[in-house]
């Protein structure tokens, strides 16, 4: 007969409910700064939404009317050195991380509001009204709001994409030695989505003092959580990953506040992360002034069941039990948001001269300057003034012949022995003796605690290292063992870590470098070999750069590194076993951000190529007799491609070939030769041409992989035909 033994989680997961004692012995303070909390929010909320019904909000207002119960209770405890982020709907985060920023002793629902809070109120309304004065100058709205001195990383319009950024938080607190944590806020239709699931198992193998904070108000948009998974019970999800649970009435904020106190006191442990679902009801609909039934997925009946639960009258009634508070008390309290906010919003609106009468308008002066549209998409390069700059020709160091790969691994060597803020983190980046092509050899026995080898979970570590790029403390260093993966990590590789700069308002860092080869050639196929330049050329914040000999991949890794924006390096498994002169002692050298290397001089045709096709360039070439110049890109992203020495070449040969591996619907060639057209159009005796891959991705067959890629042969074809369209045969 089967033997069945019974098993248990290895993590504890219990319900937490307040009882009479609770309240009665609960610190007075407590209870008027969550009122006051919720007072502010409730107010606040109520402003947006009146100002969205008369069509003053551009975008959606996601009100978390209702709501406030589980973000006053799980946020007045924290410092301000703890951080959050949240979801679409995070108003109410926001401004409470930002009041206890702000009053960290706490609030009298008695006394009126500072300056302080004023100023906060004013300029959290202006963000949602897209005005310059916002903490995001306009860009964030509503979604986006990030105010990092409070705490606040930013609400994410992604579902559940701000999640694993908040895990890069959560390890540079631990990382830096703090006994700080990070919260993620995140609703019941984001409980099953990858990126959440993947962190919490990576938060949880690293013990990292995260918090999941689930705020379960039974709808995603109109869609029922019943609907969605098996098992409701969404703190369930913790017990997978052997996290600490907690499960509560987000209604009731003292018990969201007594939850979050045990769980504060599991992550200041070190224990690891933590899960609390709360139960919560938004009043209103997904977006906007009207409630749910409205459009026809929830009942007037369940609302006002919900309603009856409000979290504000629930503490009003247990502080006038004990005598800490009056009706008139709460009425003044409710009038004073009334009047703070009316406030900020008549410094922002002004009547409307050229409408109906009482109708307003946004005041004209406050909206940001149309030039401001793209300060911000990436840094200003400052930070690589003053470094030493070289290049191969005038290198006066001692160089020797050493391959490709070895040099990879040496100038991270150099770089993590001289700044400690250097994380690297990737699939077997710490095994391998260097990963699976030793490009990280040596680091993990020097840099223990530096070299992170992560799950196979990109959409997590790769946010993960977004976020700890976002948090200033730490550069990491992503590798991602083949470009392909990017589309398992597109959300935190484009959504999140590309944008995140100009999205909040450009005031802001992300030193970040993801690391990658191209492996065509190696019979891996379709799904491992791509170029990756053509996509990220198209994706506005990343810098990519690609280096074609071992000198050069030192110099432009140091730039990279030094770079305080996302930069891509692109590395080629043809070039890691191949070799060049090197340094050997010297690799503090930067090659600096938009400068391209002419390999070879000539007056027929300029050939504009990177990484392992500048090789078979010169190759074919050689074997042409064509008189080409070859211009080896080294930066290639639109803003630090070297116009002066490309457009020196074109005006020089009046004809272009574009010379690249992959495939064709991913070309990087495509808009460059759209550029080049549109910039030097003056100056060219025929449209550019390109040498490029197949439609086709590479095949594991050898014979059809080698039909998919460009080498030698094709380049060889591609000089032929464009002197031969030039009619110079």
């Amino acid at each position: 007969m089967t033997i069945r033994t019974p098993l248990t989680p290895a993590s504890d997961w219990v319900e937490i409910a307040t009882t009479a004692e609770d309240w009665a012995q609960a610190d007075p303070v407590l209870l008027g700064t969550l009122l006051t909390h919720m007072h502010v929010i409730r107010g606040f909320e109520e402003c947006v939404l009146d100002l969205a019904g008369e069509g003053l909000v551009h975008g959606p207002a996601h009100s978390s009317i209702g709501q406030e119960g589980g973000a006053a209770g799980s946020i007045v405890g924290l410092t301000t050195a703890d951080q959050i982020n949240g979801s679409h709907r995070g108003h109410h985060q926001f401004l409470s991380k930002a009041l206890g920023h702000i009053a960290p002793q706490g609030l009298d629902p008695k006394a009126g509001f500072s300056g302080e809070v004023q100023n906060l109120l004013q300029r959290t309304l202006a963000e949602i009204l897209g005005l310059d004065q916002g903490f995001c100058h306009g860009r964030g709205g509503s979604m986006h709001l990030q105010w990092v001195e409070a705490g606040a990383l930013g609400t994410n319009a992604i579902v559940g994409g701000g999640v694993p950024l908040a895990a890069g938080a959560a390890w540079a607190h631990r990382h830096a030695g703090t006994d700080a944590v990070a919260v993620t806020y995140f609703g019941d239709g984001a409980v099953n989505i990858g990126s959440v699931l993947e962190t919490m198992n990576l938060a949880a193998a690293w013990k990292l003092p995260l918090c999941f904070f689930i705020e379960n108000n039974r709808y995603a948009v109109s869609t029922k959580v019943e609907e969605s998974t098996a098992e409701t019970r969404l703190s369930a999800r913790g017990l997978a990953f052997n996290i600490q649970s907690w499960k509560v009435d987000g209604m009731d904020p003292l018990a969201v506040h007594l939850a979050m106190q045990e769980a504060l006191a599991h992550m200041r442990a070190g224990k690891g992360p933590t899960v609390i679902e709360a139960d919560v009801y938004r009043f209103f609909h997904q977006n906007g002034p009207f409630p749910g039934s409205a459009f026809g997925y929830r009942s007037k009946d369940e609302e006002q069941q919900w309603r009856a639960r409000d979290p504000i009258a629930l503490l009003e009634a247990r502080m006038q039990e004990r005598g800490l508070l009056t009706e008139d008390d709460a009425q003044a309290l409710r009038q004073r948001i009334k009047d703070a906010m009316a406030q900020a919003s008549a410094e922002l609106l002004e009547m409307d001269p050229t409408g109906k009468p009482g109708k307003r308008r946004i005041r004209p002066e406050l909206w940001p300057s149309p030039d401001f549209r793209d300060v911000g998409v990436r840094g200003d390069l400052s930070e690589l003034q003053g470094l030493r700059a070289e290049e191969a020709g005038s290198f006066a160091g001692k160089t020797e012949q050493r391959k490709f790969v070895d040099v990879v691994a040496d100038v991270m060597n150099r770089r993590m022995e001289t700044d400690a803020s250097i994380v690297v983190m990737g699939e077997d980046v710490h095994r391998l003796k260097g990963g699976t092509n030793g490009a990280t050899r040596g680091l993990r026995d020097r840099f223990p605690d530096r070299v992170l080898g992560t799950p196979i979970s990109e959409n997590a570590f790769a946010g993960l290292g977004g976020g700890l790029a976002m948090d200033g403390r730490y550069k990491p260093v992503i590798e991602f063992m083949y470009p392909d993966f990017m589309w398992v990590a597109a959300d935190q590789v484009f959504n999140q870590i590309g944008k995140a700069r100009h999205m909040f308002g450009g005031g802001f860092e992300v030193p970040l470098v993801l690391r990658t080869k191209v492996a065509m050639g190696t019979g891996y196929g379709s799904q491992h070999s791509m170029d990756p330049a053509g996509i990220f050329a198209t994706a506005p914040g990343w810098r990519i750069v690609a280096a074609s000999t071992p000198f050069d991949y030192v110099g432009l890794m140091n730039a990279a590194l030094a770079c305080k924006d996302p930069v891509l390096v692109i590395e080629h498994v043809d070039l890691y076993n191949s070799q060049g002169a090197a340094p050997v002692e010297d690799l503090d050298y930067i090659i600096p951000v938009g400068k391209a290397a002419v390999r070879r001089g000539g007056q027929a045709v300029t050939v504009l190529t990177y990484l392992s096709m500048v090789q078979h360039t010169l190759e074919a070439v050689e074997q042409t007799g064509i008189d080409a110049e070859v211009v080896d890109l080294r930066w290639l992203d639109r803003a630090s491609l070297d116009w002066d020495t490309i457009e020196a070449s074109i005006r020089k040969t009046n004809n272009v070939l574009i010379v690249e591996q992959g495939a064709r619907g991913t070309s990087y060639g495509g808009w460059l030769a759209d550029e080049i057209q549109r910039r030097c159009f003056d100056w060219l005796d025929q449209p550019v041409q390109r040498v490029t891959g197949a439609e086709a991705s590479p095949s594991i067959s050898k014979v059809l992989e080698r039909a998919a890629a460009a080498r030698t042969e094709e380049v060889v074809a591609g000089l032929r035909l464009v002197m031969r369209e030039q009619g110079r045969a």
